[in-house]
């Protein structure tokens, strides 16, 4: 009698949960978790809420979310869910793959009962401007911890990689990107709503943060007329003194239009625009940007290694506010330039960052080699 061949089992912790409505972890879990469950995997995501309940469990597109209740959403309540679902994880997981490295430390408990364990190891988290001294301490020593409890260390970037390289050997390092779709059936019913017309604005989607360059971006764009407004996606609030001076410059041609987390929205606005700004200075493989080039935008991003390798040729670079507002002239007026950009970034995102071939290569790591399966 033929014994049969059990499923394969992966836990994805990290993420606020699916569906996606915060961020690009997010984006990923629910893109991984529906690639795997199609392909036969029993695949759970830990999902956080808000509140007072027993953890429960239920079924979305074949992936089991196991929904984890915290009091409040805070910095706190994500290290209360990290804990819980850990906690959770390590007596119901075989396998986890942790995406963020801000809580590594609790992973020390799933290694201790030998559940094998993979790390997305995200940006440099540690070195972003928004946090104080004692959070950059307690992030770069998690980034430590994660470097060294993980069994295989996940870099969205070469430059990434060489990164993690300071705290462990580089074999135990491997480097997938981010990949995005290349949008279908796009609606254009949105763009009444939002008063444009395609192909006649430009986009910033990004986190209202100093280190993404938005008030450098929106300064640069309204030193001139520029003939066609800028579209910002974010939340803004008035509790942030950045937010309101980056909202300082909001007019006609610099249009803030909030967060946008409906997918059919979104891609349709990326995919009408006519160029993209990507200011962000941090971190490795941003989502952003990848899922710009999946919709041929060119790009004007900002200098620096990290962009650099994931653009390449779809884009102009600007290192300054001086920069960014010439090169912001420069692309409006040479449509033959933007052409020959928006070519450039469907080649990258072709040969590299596609949705099917990076959930191909996670899926390969996450195949676990001791149970064959």
């Amino acid at each position: 009698m033929t014994t049969p061949t059990p499923r394969r089992t992966l836990s994805i912790l990290g993420t606020r949960g699916v569906p996606a409505c915060h961020g690009g972890f997010e984006t990923f879990a629910e893109n991984f978790s529906i690639h795997l469950a199609e392909r036969g995997w029993d695949v759970s995501v830990y999902c956080q809420e808000i509140g007072h309940a027993p953890i429960r469990e239920e079924m979305w597109n074949g992936v089991r979310r196991i929904v984890v209740h915290v009091p409040k959403d805070s910095a706190l309540g994500s290290i209360l869910f990290d804990l819980k679902a850990i906690l959770h994880a390590r007596k119901h997981s075989r396998n986890c793959l942790t995406l963020g490295y801000n809580t590594a430390i609790f992973n020390i408990l799933l290694r201790g009962r030998g559940i094998r364990t993979l790390m997305n190891m995200d940006g440099i988290e540690w070195a972003r401007a928004k946090w104080s001294l004692p959070a950059r301490a307690w992030l770069y020593l998690n980034e430590y911890i994660g470097a060294h409890v993980s069994e295989t260390l996940i870099a969205d970037h070469p430059e990434i990689s060489r990164h993690l390289q300071r705290h462990t050997k580089a074999e135990k390092i491997v480097t997938i990107p981010y990949g995005a779709e290349t949008p279908t059936n796009i609606d254009v019913s949105c763009f009444e709503k939002f008063g444009v017309e395609p192909g006649a604005y430009a986009m910033l989607v990004a986190r209202p943060e100093p280190e993404n360059s938005i008030l450098e971006i929106v300064r640069g764009w309204a030193r001139e007329k520029r003939g066609m407004p800028l579209l910002v996606l974010g939340n803004y609030t008035d509790e942030s003194p950045y937010h309101c001076i980056v909202k300082s410059h909001e007019s006609d041609e610099i249009r803030f239009v909030g967060g946008i987390y409906d997918h059919r929205v979104l891609a349709s606005l990326r995919c009408h625009s006519s160029f993209y700004i990507h200011g962000h200075q941090v971190g490795g493989t941003n989502p952003s940007l990848v899922e710009a080039l999946a919709c041929g935008n060119p790009v004007l991003a900002h200098d620096n290694r990290f962009n650099r390798w994931v653009a390449g040729d779809a884009a102009l670079f600007f290192a300054s506010e001086d920069e960014c507002s010439t090169k912001i002239g420069t692309m409006i007026a040479d449509k033959g330039l933007l052409a020959n950009l928006a070519t450039n970034a469907r080649k990258r995102h072709a040969e590299a960052l596609t949705l099917d071939k990076v959930n191909r290569q996670y899926e390969e790591i996450c195949t676990d080699p001791r149970t064959g399966i």
